[in-house]
């Protein structure tokens, strides 16, 4: 998939660890240069031209945590605050985000996608894990630190990986829909890698959990991070020898083999065709258009 741009991917800011790392660099980037994201709870805020909508830091509520996001290519600094609002109150994405996102160019998907992980985790991680105390804001947002010097645990933001897969026989393609899909649409497979557990198990055993197919050969594809709340989404490639379909109804809605001109047909938005293709936006268009182009 060389050269295809992936959402939320691919952010231009320089992570700049060697500044979170330094509370003197960090005190250094506050100042009038300094840009803030407008976030409305977790949701962009859309500039009057279009993109995300930058502030200043005389913006920022004086009672949030700012959480520092990188650097532009002319050293200014990004921050994006955590405001006492949110805390306990994060609300699931809506129809009126995935809209926004319709307007948001690759570069400002793949800044936005990152600051709505980290807000979202600073929101939902208040107390320690280990002794139930207060944490702070530590390294310019990547990390938070428990209050109590007893304790003093050190905890970072969370990626979930999860494993997204194509399951091929002769030619044909494993798709399943969940039951909070749109009518018609189906999706590749996927489901949360465990504790212990290889890549390549995560995939084979997901497939056979959801549609009761055992497959082989597993490799990588593309991926994805994916927002909502903070997963990586580990786009693959399998085989199976045996088309037979047994699907857990409690996962799956429904599961179906689709020829190549069914899947070509779906991505060409055909009204006629036997399914509607996941949004442009998922990885999962990304895995069926690189099937096709194979």
């Amino acid at each position: 998939m060389n050269g295809t741009t992936i959402a939320f991917a691919g952010s231009a800011l320089d992570r700049a660890d060697h500044v979170r790392s330094d509370p003197d660099k960090l005190a250094g980037l506050m100042n009038w240069r300094a840009r803030l994201l407008r976030l409305d709870g977790l949701d962009p805020v859309l500039a009057p031209e279009g993109g995300l909508d930058w502030g200043t830091l005389a913006d920022a509520d004086p009672q949030a945590e700012l959480v520092f996001l990188g650097l532009t290519e002319d050293g200014r600094g990004c921050f994006a605050e955590v405001a006492p609002r949110l805390v306990g109150s994060v609300a699931p994405p809506n129809s009126r985000l995935w809209q926004a996102m319709t307007m948001l160019g690759s570069q400002d998907l793949a800044i936005y996608g990152g600051a709505r992980s980290l807000v979202d985790w600073h929101a939902r991680h208040r107390f320690c894990a280990r002794c139930g105390h207060a944490t702070v804001l530590a390294k310019g947002g990547w990390q938070r630190s428990c209050t109590n010097a007893a304790c003093k645990a050190e905890h970072f933001p969370r990626v979930d990986p999860v494993t997204i897969m194509l399951v091929e026989h002769q030619g044909n393609l494993l798709l399943g829909r969940q039951p909070r899909f749109p009518p018609r649409r189906f999706s590749a497979l996927a489901g949360f890698v465990e504790p212990g557990e290889s890549i390549e198990g995560a995939v084979a055993r997901e497939v056979q959990e959801e549609a009761g197919v055992v497959v082989r050969d597993v490799t990588y594809v593309a991926s994805q991070p994916w927002p909502f709340p903070s997963s990586l989404m580990i786009g693959c490639h399998s085989l199976t020898d045996d088309p037979t379909l047994t699907v857990d109804t409690t996962e799956l809605e429904e599961a179906r083999w689709f020829t190549r001109a069914e899947v070509r047909a779906a991505l060409d938005g055909d009204e006629e065709g036997p399914f509607i293709a996941p949004p442009p936006h998922a990885v999962a268009r990304h895995l069926l258009e690189w099937w096709i182009a194979r």
